[in-house]
């Protein structure tokens, strides 16, 4: 049982079990296995910038492990349903990095009849983007993975940005590296501006600051020179300005509204 701790433990910590709602559910089912106020501890500085993972550790003071678990299923049947109604047939959507949230709902679109392309981002130092690439084209979805630099001129072809969440706060949301440049462009651009919605469970809500990972060095440059400083920020804030909208089990709402409701 400590054993497979540890394995959750560390395979969240290096990226092993990614996406939040996969390392909340991970985090779920190790607390029930050993439930200790030592294990929940553990668990939580495994990756405390993920809302979602000391929330779900949290409902289980007032909620079965069942009820909690079956959140995860039930909300995402919601998303996938509002999610369908955004796309058109023929669209291009636009998403960066992985989000099992975003990729459930286009996979549940695709599955609905509709037709429609993904560009999408390697997403460096781990290539994450890869990872979405696969699963979307192994359900028959035409996928375009751009390199992160390109990310503009995919963004100016596309007619939606789908993006995940790790964090949704007052203001607006934390996410992968990039994602701030790239609800930038899409609202700023001058030709035609493209609504980036955010696909994403409400329970990664926190009223509280959340703190920006900084991920080790080698990811980046493996025995980099030593004065050679590298900066390898794993996520970044997005301002909710650039947010046309967010997508989760309590509704398709503005930015000001979702607070209001998740508040």
């Amino acid at each position: 049982m400590k054993k497979r701790l540890a394995r959750v433990i560390k395979d969240i910590k290096q990226v092993k079990i990614q996406g939040a709602r996969n390392i909340a559910k991970a985090a779920l089912l190790a607390y029930h296995e050993n439930p200790t106020k030592a294990t929940k501890r553990k668990l939580i500085s495994a990756r405390p910038t993920e809302p979602m993972l000391v929330n779900v550790l949290n409902k289980l003071n007032k909620n079965n492990y069942k009820k909690i678990l079956s959140h995860f299923d039930l909300a995402q049947d919601k998303i996938n349903k509002l999610t369908f109604k955004l796309i058109k047939s023929g669209n291009i959507i636009f998403t960066h990095c992985h989000s099992t949230n975003v990729v459930k709902a286009l996979i549940y679109t695709k599955k609905k009849g509709k037709k429609f392309q993904v560009y999408n981002t390697e997403t460096r130092p781990l290539f994450q983007g890869r990872k979405t690439a696969l699963e979307l084209e192994k359900h028959g979805i035409k996928v375009t993975m751009f390199v992160d630099s390109a990310m503009k001129q995919a963004i100016d072809k596309s007619d939606l940005v789908f993006l995940g969440a790790d964090a949704l706060l007052k203001q607006g949301i934390i996410n992968k590296i990039g994602s701030s440049i790239i609800a930038e462009i899409a609202q700023d651009n001058i030709g035609k501006k493209v609504p980036v919605y955010i696909i994403a469970d409400s329970w990664k809500y926190s009223s509280k600051p959340v703190p920006i990972e900084q991920r080790k060095l080698n990811e980046v440059w493996n025995r980099a020179p030593k004065h050679i400083k590298i900066k390898n920020p794993a996520f970044e804030f997005v301002e909710k300005k650039y947010i046309t909208g967010i997508v989760s089990e309590l509704g398709l709402l503005s930015y000001n509204k979702f607070i209001k409701k998740v508040s």
